[in-house]
């Protein structure tokens, strides 16, 4: 199970979202999102075969790329892509491992050199 390890940021339909300690746990197949990047899951439990990054591009043609990493030392770069105005640039990371409850996932997005958002989410039991 991932919950979330933020407090503000958007929730996956865009609006704000106030993230608590307080709040339950979310489910692990779940999305989430932090300014202009979402981190998306598809897994139970501490296992985490596939992660999803998302970064919303502008009004204007943009170099994109991401990062995501744990905080028990797994990492990965994902593709650098160049993006249209208007469009959203995807890619994946295959862990493919269990991690221990109360790891953090996370992931960092770039437009050229600028980060516009960083998600993070703790994987639970």
């Amino acid at each position: 199970m991932v919950q979330p390890a933020l407090q503000g940021g958007v929730d996956a339909g865009g609006q704000g979202a106030e993230l608590v300690d307080d709040d339950p746990p979310a489910a692990a197949d779940g999305k989430w999102c932090n300014h202009s990047v979402c981190i998306q899951t598809y897994d139970e439990g501490t296992y985490l075969g596939r992660v999803e990054i998302s970064v919303v591009n502008t009004s204007q043609p943009h170099r994109i790329s991401a990062r995501v990493w744990t905080t028990n030392g797994w990492s990965a770069n994902t593709k650098v892509e160049d993006v249209a105005a208007f469009r959203t640039y995807r890619d994946q990371a295959y862990p493919q491992r269990h991690f221990p409850a109360g790891t953090r996932l996370c992931a960092e997005g770039f437009i050229g050199d600028s980060s516009v958002g960083l998600p993070c989410v703790t994987i639970a039991n």
